[in-house]
């Protein structure tokens, strides 16, 4: 990131303790204002599967069902995404 904004580095230092001149940091809060962070992407993620839900698109459905969406496997794994695996308990003793 501070290579595309043009910011030079000195090695083996944080980058905040690095940034002394306040050009620098405008130049760095320049370049990171192009991109979609934090809250913002958050929201744009949780409108699109939201978005999926509502039209019923296959993704969509596998969001509601808290199932894996891409393609995976489900017989085995997805533990992930399915939780904890919970089946019945036989003979066991006190």
């Amino acid at each position: 990131m501070a290579r595309l904004a043009g910011v030079d580095l000195p090695r083996n230092k944080r980058m905040v303790i690095a940034l002394t001149y306040i050009d620098d940091i405008k130049k760095l809060r320049n370049e990171i204002s192009h991109y979609t962070i934090e809250g913002d992407l958050k929201r744009e993620e949780s409108l699109n599967i939201k978005r999926l839900s509502e039209i019923n698109s296959y993704r969509g459905v596998r969001h509601r069902r808290k199932l894996p969406v891409r393609g995976q496997r489900t017989k085995t794994n997805a533990r992930t995404r399915r939780g904890k695996k919970s089946g019945p308990i036989a003979n066991k003793k006190k």
